[in-house]
């Protein structure tokens, strides 16, 4: 379908290779270590036996997420967040997106009134940060939940699906799949697609940086991601299945 060379060699359709390390930390109720192509992200999942003042007395549970990247994860040191006084805008947003897609396949209820805090933290950035730490960070909350099982504080694992992430974007007119860095810098449109591996859409995010695409191309862009992801699925079986 496409002429563009690709930076690594992949075809437009072919996602990066997944790999998923869980219980990377050991002091973690839950952890996981994921890469795909350059980037590297460390999730860890923390519990922790209350909820937000909106929650209490709902016998519902909460999961949220923080998001951060280490200074040298880029080629040039980005200064932490924290010397600024304030988290920026862009990670306030991948970090709100990361909670979003695990309360989408949480079962609140069966959680308890008790709260799951996620931290992303980006080691090596090569583009698709958000949607590595969304795959990555479903693995470290499915291990921390095992263990509530395991302590027969809950029942069951309340997760209904996984979910995991992938981009999609356009690059002279020619739709590519799970973009590095500098696919992303270059692409005229820029998706991120989370999908639960029942196939339900949990997100969609695109803008354009050209002219505006046509609507037939959310349905490619759709089929594609859904194609895209079987990997990064496997890949969190796989890790699940290793504990």
């Amino acid at each position: 379908m496409t002429g563009i060379q690709r930076i690594d060699g992949r075809r437009w359709d072919e996602p990066r290779p997944v790999n998923i390390t869980m219980g990377y930390q050991r002091s973690a109720e839950g952890s996981a270590l994921i890469e795909t192509g350059g980037t590297r992200v460390l999730c860890a999942a923390s519990l922790e036996e209350r909820v937000p003042a909106f929650l209490r007395g709902q016998g519902r549970g909460w999961v949220t997420a923080e998001y951060s990247m280490l200074p040298r994860a880029t080629n040039t040191r980005t200064a932490r967040e924290r010397d600024a006084g304030r988290v920026s805008g862009r990670s306030q947003e991948i970090q709100r997106l990361i909670g979003r897609s695990l309360r989408a396949v949480t079962d609140m209820a069966a959680l308890g009134e008790r709260t799951v805090q996620i931290d992303c933290d980006v080691i090596e950035a090569d583009g698709g940060t958000r949607t590595a730490a969304i795959t990555g960070a479903y693995v470290a909350l499915h291990q921390a939940l095992t263990l509530l099982v395991r302590q027969r504080v809950l029942r069951r694992v309340p997760l209904e699906s996984p979910v995991a992430a992938v981009s999609v974007g356009l690059l002279r007119e020619q739709l590519l799949l799970d973009l590095c860095y500098a696919e992303d810098y270059d692409a005229d449109v820029d998706f991120n697609v989370v999908l639960t591996a029942r196939g339900g859409l949990v997100e969609l995010q695109g803008a354009t940086e050209a002219r505006p695409f046509p609507r037939p191309m959310v349905e490619r862009v759709l089929a594609l991601a859904a194609r895209g992801l079987e990997p990064a699925f496997r890949a969190q079986r796989d890790a699940l299945r290793r504990a």
